[in-house]
């Protein structure tokens, strides 16, 4: 039994996973990811007529949500920063306004969820509509962020195929320099490698719409389909910090 302990103890995912817990963003992956289903699988039970395990699941949904937003206390600053480093940046004009707008978006958007959080944990007293007012604009933000991501994802995308595009045909057809053979692979693994992690990044922004365009009532959809959306944009993000902080590692 202490041999089988220790082998799951020692177990190198056991490891992985600790140093994946250990950091603010990795939990706050997970916590959404639990959030999203737990969405989802209420607006199941509650269209079956099963109200009360519904309810534990809307319960976790709510308690989750509260949680994370506790957690990113402070994030808006980091977003605030990223924005001063695009502007100060080099590069195709596009990019770099997209970059800029979709950070000043997360940050009013965090900004105004960090009132909520404080709202609802009774640090600070907001009349109902006022609440519904910092909810709307805290979601317009988000929507807008989004956007911004989706647009800097499509110019980023044409760039990197037009660039891919020319370093193939920059290739010699005739006698190959050895050591320029191996600067153009090298080149052309790195382009690949932005082109699928701006893919990546694209086909979440293309679930997370949904949620906050739900939210301000601008796309008519139930719960399920927003719990569904928000939990396989959450499992991709998952996934992409777990690779992020595990050097690559795949499970």
């Amino acid at each position: 039994m202490a041999t089988i302990a220790s082998q799951v103890i020692l177990h190198p995912y056991v490891s992985q996973s600790l140093k994946f817990g250990s950091f603010n963003v990795g939990r706050d992956k997970l916590y959404r990811t639990v959030q999203y289903f737990s969405r989802f699988l209420a607006w199941f039970l509650l269209s079956r007529g099963n109200k009360v395990e519904a309810a534990r699941w809307t319960a976790l949904k709510s308690h989750l949500g509260i949680g994370r937003k506790l957690m990113r206390l402070g994030k808006p600053v980091e977003h605030l920063k990223a924005a001063l480093r695009a502007a100060s940046s080099t590069g195709e004009v596009g990019e770099q306004v997209t970059s800029i707008g979709r950070q000043l978006a997360y940050f009013g958007y965090l900004t105004y969820d960090t009132a909520l959080w404080a709202n609802a944990a009774k640090f600070i007293a907001l009349k109902p509509s006022t609440a519904e007012k910092v909810t709307k604009t805290s979601n317009r933000f988000w929507l807008a962020g989004i956007l911004f991501s989706i647009t800097h994802g499509l110019l980023k995308a044409g760039r990197l195929a037009h660039d891919a595009k020319k370093l193939r045909n920059s290739e010699t057809w005739g006698e190959k320099d050895l050591s320029d053979e191996a600067q153009r692979e090298v080149r052309q693994l790195a382009l690949e490698n932005l082109r699928a992690d701006t893919r990546y990044q694209f086909i979440i922004d293309l679930f997370d719409i949904w949620i906050p365009a739900s939210n301000l009532g601008l796309v008519n959809v139930n719960d399920g389909i927003v719990g569904f959306a928000g939990f396989i944009s959450s499992l991709m993000g998952l996934r992409a910090q777990w690779l992020a902080i595990n050097n690559g590692k795949k499970n």
